[in-house]
């Protein structure tokens, strides 16, 4: 069923709230990273309640299976291999693993 109750200026909306839930997150993050978890929970929710996409460097800054906030050097150990790039979140050592395009 297509969103006919739903005004179209939700989506962005959205968007925006989920931008700065990530900002806080960033704020955050050194004095208590549990609330940057937290913020993280947050912006899936609204991303998951309006049906719209977490963009892809929002995406990249949280762990895909414990849903931790990462960061690298902190709780986070990033690797490259031959244009891939191997993500360690070292909260539950789940590796994620993605394409990075060389630029000419």
């Amino acid at each position: 069923m297509k969103d006919r109750n739903r005004p179209p200026s939700i989506k962005p909306l959205a968007r925006e709230r989920i931008a700065v839930l990530f900002s806080q997150a960033e704020k955050t993050f050194p004095e208590h990273p549990e609330y940057s978890d937290r913020y993280v929970t947050l912006a899936r929710k609204i991303a998951m309640r309006h049906r719209v996409r977490i963009d892809r460097e929002y995406r990249r800054r949280y762990c895909h299976h414990c849903y931790r906030y990462l960061v690298p050097g902190a709780n986070m150990r990033v690797r490259v291999h031959h244009g891939w790039v191997s993500a360690t979140c070292l909260e539950c050592r789940k590796i994620t693993r993605y394409r990075v395009e060389r630029s000419s």
